[in-house]
Protein backbone atom coordinates (compact mmCIF):
# COMPACT_ATOMS: atom_id res chain seq x y z
CA UNK A 1 0.00 0.00 0.00
CA UNK A 2 1.01 3.63 -1.01
CA UNK A 3 -0.06 7.13 0.58
CA UNK A 4 -0.16 9.66 -2.08
CA UNK A 5 0.07 13.21 -0.43
CA UNK A 6 -0.18 16.09 -3.16
CA UNK A 7 -0.09 19.90 -2.69
CA UNK A 8 -1.81 21.67 -6.21
CA UNK A 9 -3.63 24.84 -6.94
CA UNK A 10 -6.93 25.09 -5.43
CA UNK A 11 -8.48 26.25 -8.71
CA UNK A 12 -7.09 22.25 -10.02
CA UNK A 13 -9.12 20.17 -6.93
CA UNK A 14 -12.07 19.51 -9.42
CA UNK A 15 -10.02 18.71 -12.04
CA UNK A 16 -7.94 16.28 -10.13
CA UNK A 17 -10.69 14.74 -8.95
CA UNK A 18 -13.02 14.45 -12.17
CA UNK A 19 -9.76 12.54 -12.99
CA UNK A 20 -9.17 10.18 -10.17
CA UNK A 21 -13.21 9.22 -10.83
CA UNK A 22 -12.21 8.18 -14.31
CA UNK A 23 -9.15 6.15 -13.06
CA UNK A 24 -11.99 4.51 -11.12
CA UNK A 25 -10.52 6.01 -7.84
CA UNK A 26 -12.77 7.76 -5.31
CA UNK A 27 -11.03 7.94 -2.14
CA UNK A 28 -9.19 10.89 -0.57
CA UNK A 29 -8.76 13.66 1.64
CA UNK A 30 -8.93 17.41 1.54
CA UNK A 31 -7.07 19.92 3.18
CA UNK A 32 -6.60 23.76 2.84
CA UNK A 33 -3.29 24.71 3.31
CA UNK A 34 -0.88 27.65 2.85
CA UNK A 35 2.85 27.37 1.84
CA UNK A 36 5.45 28.59 -0.88
CA UNK A 37 7.94 26.43 -2.82
CA UNK A 38 10.29 28.01 -5.64
CA UNK A 39 8.20 30.66 -6.34
CA UNK A 40 8.21 31.95 -2.50
CA UNK A 41 4.95 33.93 -2.55
CA UNK A 42 4.21 36.06 -5.20
CA UNK A 43 3.40 40.17 -4.84
CA UNK A 44 0.11 42.05 -5.67
CA UNK A 45 -1.35 45.43 -6.06
CA UNK A 46 -4.19 46.83 -3.58
CA UNK A 47 -5.05 50.13 -3.66
CA UNK A 48 -1.92 51.78 -5.48
CA UNK A 49 0.64 49.71 -2.73
CA UNK A 50 2.10 46.42 -4.15
CA UNK A 51 2.12 43.78 -1.22
CA UNK A 52 4.53 41.12 -0.58
CA UNK A 53 2.13 37.63 -0.02
CA UNK A 54 4.95 35.13 1.29
CA UNK A 55 2.33 32.14 1.82
CA UNK A 56 -0.12 31.04 -1.03
CA UNK A 57 -3.10 29.04 -0.92
CA UNK A 58 -2.89 25.36 -1.52
CA UNK A 59 -4.52 22.14 -1.13
CA UNK A 60 -3.55 19.05 0.25
CA UNK A 61 -4.89 15.68 -1.30
CA UNK A 62 -4.23 12.75 0.59
CA UNK A 63 -4.76 9.16 -0.78
CA UNK A 64 -4.13 5.40 0.52
CA UNK A 65 -3.93 3.40 -2.24
CA UNK A 66 -2.80 -0.46 -3.16
CA UNK A 67 0.38 -0.91 -5.35
CA UNK A 68 -1.63 -1.33 -8.55
CA UNK A 69 -2.84 1.19 -7.99
CA UNK A 70 -0.66 3.96 -7.45
CA UNK A 71 0.64 4.53 -11.32
CA UNK A 72 -3.14 5.58 -12.48
CA UNK A 73 -3.31 7.62 -9.81
CA UNK A 74 -0.12 9.90 -10.42
CA UNK A 75 -0.76 10.00 -14.27
CA UNK A 76 -4.12 11.60 -13.70
CA UNK A 77 -3.32 13.47 -10.88
CA UNK A 78 -0.09 14.96 -12.73
CA UNK A 79 -2.22 15.17 -16.44
CA UNK A 80 -5.13 17.19 -14.56
CA UNK A 81 -3.24 19.13 -11.97
CA UNK A 82 -0.67 20.62 -14.41
CA UNK A 83 -0.87 24.34 -15.86
CA UNK A 84 2.71 24.15 -17.02
CA UNK A 85 3.52 27.40 -14.68
CA UNK A 86 5.53 27.57 -11.57
CA UNK A 87 3.39 26.91 -8.24
CA UNK A 88 1.55 23.64 -9.68
CA UNK A 89 2.47 21.65 -6.79
CA UNK A 90 4.23 18.66 -5.83
CA UNK A 91 3.63 15.03 -5.10
CA UNK A 92 4.94 12.75 -2.96
CA UNK A 93 4.37 8.75 -2.35
CA UNK A 94 4.71 6.98 0.87
CA UNK A 95 5.25 3.18 1.71
CA UNK A 96 2.11 2.40 4.31
CA UNK A 97 2.65 -0.79 6.85
CA UNK A 98 -0.90 -1.25 7.39
CA UNK A 99 -4.40 -0.02 7.25
CA UNK A 100 -7.31 -0.86 9.72
CA UNK A 101 -10.65 -0.30 8.87
CA UNK A 102 -11.95 0.73 12.56
CA UNK A 103 -15.63 -0.40 11.85
CA UNK A 104 -15.10 -4.06 10.79
CA UNK A 105 -11.51 -4.62 11.50
CA UNK A 106 -10.17 -5.18 8.47
CA UNK A 107 -6.58 -4.83 7.58
CA UNK A 108 -4.18 -4.35 4.95
CA UNK A 109 -5.73 -3.61 0.96
CA UNK A 110 -8.90 -4.85 2.54
CA UNK A 111 -9.76 -2.03 4.62
CA UNK A 112 -9.43 0.14 1.73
Amino acid sequence: MKKIEAVIRPEKVGAVRKALEKVKFTGLTITQVDGHGKEKGTTQKFQGRVYKVGLLPKTKLEIIASDEQVDSILKAMVEAGRTGKIGDGKIFVYTIETAIRIRTGEKGVDAL
